[in-house]
């Protein structure tokens, strides 16, 4: 089987999600790889289409400029691990939590980071 040779659109390369907001009640589409903010909306597949259209135009404005488009983070590999680091006392906070619920400071807080 042979690869097609097709280059794919720059915005295909990027990632845009749409999640349903409990705060603001409404369906947000964004694509944080190309821009803060995001597209809003009472249905999630008109906001996705929207978004799709936001993206197009803005790739058009940078490329228009001549600015380089961002980083493309879909193909990316990631390790699994990063560093964060915070104050001692809310490390002794976290790994007392951590604790308390029968957890690892590690596991407490990829919970907590998972549901934010």
């Amino acid at each position: 089987m042979r690869k097609s040779k097709t280059k794919a659109a720059p915005a295909a390369r990027y990632t845009p999600f749409v999640e349903w907001s409990e705060t603001d009640q409404c369906y947000i589409g964004r694509c944080p790889e190309l821009f803060f903010g995001g597209v809003h909306g009472a249905d999630r597949a008109a906001v996705y289409a929207e978004l799709c259209e936001v993206i197009d135009e803005w790739i058009e404005i940078l490329q228009t400029d001549g600015k380089a488009l961002p980083e493309v983070l879909a193909g990316k590999d990631y390790s699994g691990k990063f560093v964060l680091r915070v104050e001692p006392a809310t490390h002794k906070l976290l790994a007392l939590r951590a604790r308390a619920e029968g957890d690892s400071l590690n596991s407490y807080c990829v919970k907590k980071l998972t549901a934010a």
